[in-house]
């Protein structure tokens, strides 16, 4: 009995170490858009992606760890995912792409829908290359942006607030 409770006890501190640890790599995503930064995205043109394997590996990878997943939960544009009744079904996915663009400068702008009550828009914008993928900006976003220019839009005036504490 004693053993089975020592067990039980170090699976609990191993599963709040690993949960620490995947949070502490989780970087806070910057809450405001740099002056530079504006105006480098306002002279960008976004290509449309249509899916989500149209992102670069990169941009993947980084939503993963801004999740703290181990897959990459999210639906393309039009799938099913978990949203009003379905809310809670572990087979869909938790997030779905409503709109992305990367440019040839190597930005990449992604709006998603995340399930919940209320459900919730979220924008992410990234810098990635063959070598590194950074997260530059994120943020709350209005819902009903339909194409990646009104994502960008909706960036550069400012229509996009704060944080959110699940992305």
């Amino acid at each position: 009995m004693f053993k089975m409770r020592c067990a039980q006890s170090l699976c609990v501190i191993g599963l709040c170490l690993w949960t620490a640890v995947v949070i502490g790599r989780q970087a806070a995503p910057p809450a405001a858009l740099s002056d530079a930064l504006r105006t480098h995205v306002k002279n960008e043109q976004f290509y449309i992606v249509t899916s989500i394997r149209g992102l670069p590996l990169g941009v993947r990878g980084e939503l993963q760890t801004l999740w703290g997943s181990g897959t990459l939960d999210i639906a393309d544009p039009g799938v099913e995912f978990q949203s009003g009744d379905t809310i809670g079904n572990r087979l869909l996915p938790t997030r779905r792409l409503v709109a992305a663009g990367c440019s040839r400068d190597n930005h990449c702008l992604v709006y998603y829908e995340r399930a919940g009550r209320p459900s919730a828009w979220l924008v992410t914008l990234f810098h990635w290359t063959p070598d590194v993928t950074r997260l530059e900006f994120a943020g709350i976003a209005p819902a009903g942006l339909k194409t990646v220019e009104d994502v960008r839009k909706a960036v550069l005036s400012g229509a996009i607030k704060g944080r959110n504490s699940v992305w």
